[in-house]
């Protein structure tokens, strides 16, 4: 057979043969839709994921130790003895109920606890102000001066380690009154940490800047404002963020001896109510109120380290 006899027949076959559809003009194509990133794969997403870990992780621990905490709270409570230590779900039920009204006002000896809270805040502000007013000029004087830090350093070492209630029966001999003996506890108590403090912050001033101010004869005010207090003003911080946490600690006891009202007044006279859930509930008063007062001091005093 040929070659051109074969070439005929495969003409023929591919003739007989159903035709194939035409391709779709490529217009008539589906359009592809775009590829969409996901948000989590974008820069933003994953700042946001690693904020997310950060958090997650910073916060992990003292989630930890709170649930710990309320563990143990609730075994000690379960185990406990007729009548039994109130456990965490108790106590936050009376909570619950005690600040549906903390300001109602049934006479003096019968306050809600808002009440309460305000007089001890208000007792140690009085007393805190007046030891800052007192406490940090001193101790200015005393760590610029050797004479004076000479003269006071045995007078401080023998008074400082005085227990705070020790001094209350000294005030309320001189006051006659529970009020300014409490203040006078307060004042007593928180005044050492500003004077030590502020009298380290100016003694660690360098020496070389005082030379430069003797060169320059600079008055002693200026001397103050210009070189010991933007030096010294962090120690000064630290001392007052010290005082406040003192002075905090010694009104509740304060208020237990005088009476009247107060958070420590409060605690003793539930405790002669025999409401145990209610101490509980003044012992976390007291720490949350200490804690935002130490803590606000610490953001004032971060500040103004940045600032100097």
């Amino acid at each position: 057979m040929s070659a051109v006899t074969l070439n005929e027949e495969r003409l023929q076959d591919v003739l007989r043969s159903p035709q194939t559809e035409p391709l779709p003009a490529a217009e008539a194509l589906p359009a592809q839709r775009p590829r969409v990133t996901p948000w989590l794969a974008t820069e933003r997403g994953r700042a946001f994921g690693a904020a997310v870990g950060r958090v997650f992780k910073a916060s992990l621990a003292p989630v930890l130790g709170l649930a710990l905490f309320l563990l143990l709270w609730q075994l000690i409570s379960v185990s406990s003895r007729e009548p039994s230590l109130p456990g965490p779900a108790a106590t936050w039920e009376a909570a619950r109920l005690l600040f549906a009204d903390p300001f109602y006002d049934n006479g003096p000896n019968d306050q809600g606890i808002g009440w309460n809270i305000l007089h001890s805040l208000y007792r140690v502000g009085v007393g805190f102000g007046l030891a800052a007013a007192i406490g940090i000029p001193l101790g200015f004087l005393i760590g610029r001066f050797a004479f004076l830090s000479g003269m006071a350093a045995p007078i401080i070492a023998l008074l400082r380690p005085v227990s705070p209630l020790a001094w209350l029966p000294i005030g309320l001999y001189v006051f006659k009154e529970t009020e300014p003996a409490s203040l006078w506890v307060i004042f007593i108590s928180s005044i050492w940490p500003m004077i030590l403090n502020t009298a380290a912050g100016v003694a660690r001033v360098p020496q070389e800047y005082l030379n430069v101010a003797r060169v320059l004869d600079l008055s002693e005010w200026k001397v103050f404002t210009r070189i010991l207090l933007p030096s010294a003003l962090p120690q000064v911080l630290t001392g007052v963020r010290l005082s406040i946490g003192v002075a905090w600690l010694v009104i509740v006891a304060a208020e237990m001896l005088t009476g009247g009202s107060g958070l420590g007044f409060w605690v003793w006279d539930e405790w002669n109510n025999l409401n145990v859930a209610h101490i509980l509930i003044a012992i976390f008063i007291v720490g949350i109120v200490g804690l935002v007062l130490e803590q606000t001091l610490l953001l004032l005093a971060r500040r103004f380290d940045y600032a100097t």
